[in-house]
């Protein structure tokens, strides 16, 4: 990013989750890819007028998917997730693929983790067709959409509720999952380094996705395409830990040979997984 470069403004305003057409969700990766990007090139890039472009990140920015700068805009800060309704507006439909293809991995009668996340949200959602599931979360989203299979247990890890998306986080949280050993531990992240770290904003949720993969016998983790090569400041672990990745998008050539010597299935989802 470019040091002359001053924010126009630190104040955001909450707005309710944008539709995305898809002109926003490729200017948004573009942005992603770049690091930085400039109005005239965005309407040039994209053939249409810088009114238009403007418009798009306007809405854009409004929603905390991008920042506004003098003269364009950049992806949000590496130490600072996305705000929750940006990310649920993001590759929403690629989400609910990626969710019906780990709803048809795991059987009837299992036991498993959700952690949070958008993704692990529509996961939940998909799996309410299932039968006699036992799920532990800390997603209080999660467990409230889970609770209307009366065939389910749903157990939630107690602990500190964060405001923002309902995630329960602290030792708490931590402790009660170490209690158990279930079948399938699924988790989301926020970013994916090429060499096949896994990386996320907030210490507390690492810990807690931590003691999800040490206590699955099967770790499963949903991860859109938009979370390759994406930046994020902790460390949670490595796609060594995983055994199956499910996502929408073949994984970059860069990753190839790290999927191959972790052992790492991936499993691509499609419009076929819903429609």
């Amino acid at each position: 990013m470019r040091d002359h470069l001053r924010m126009e403004s630190t104040h955001y305003r909450t707005v309710p989750a944008p539709a995305l057409n898809p002109r926003q969700e490729q200017l948004v990766a573009l942005v992603r890819q770049q690091g930085f990007a400039e109005v005239e090139g965005l309407a040039t890039r994209f053939e249409v007028t810088p009114q238009t472009i403007r418009r798009d990140l306007t809405l854009l920015c409004d929603a905390g998917v991008l920042r506004r700068y003098h003269g364009g805009v950049s992806m949000p800060s590496s130490v600072e997730n996305l705000a929750y309704t940006a990310r649920k507006a993001l590759q929403a439909r690629e989400k609910q693929h990626i969710a019906a293809r780990v709803a048809r991995f795991i059987p009837d009668d299992a036991s498993l983790f959700i952690n949070l996340g958008t993704t692990n949200e529509e996961v939940a959602r998909a799996l309410l067709q299932h039968r006699g599931l036992r799920v532990i979360t800390n997603n209080l989203n999660v467990a409230v959409m889970l609770s209307a299979n009366p065939s389910f247990e749903v157990i939630v890890a107690g602990g500190v509720v964060r405001g923002r998306d309902q995630g329960v986080t602290g030792e708490a949280t931590v402790e009660l999952i170490r209690q158990f050993k279930v079948d399938f531990g699924v988790i989301g992240i926020s970013g994916i380094d090429l060499d096949g770290t896994l990386l996320d904003f907030d210490y507390q949720e690492v810990r807690v996705a931590q003691a999800i993969i040490e206590h699955s016998r099967h770790v499963l983790l949903a991860a859109d395409h938009s979370k390759f090569g994406r930046n994020a400041m902790v460390r949670l672990g490595a796609l060594a830990q995983v055994h199956d990745w499910f996502t929408d998008r073949p994984p970059p050539q860069e990753l190839a040979s790290v999927l191959a010597e972790a052992g790492t299935r991936v499993h691509l989802a499609d419009a076929d997984e819903i429609d």
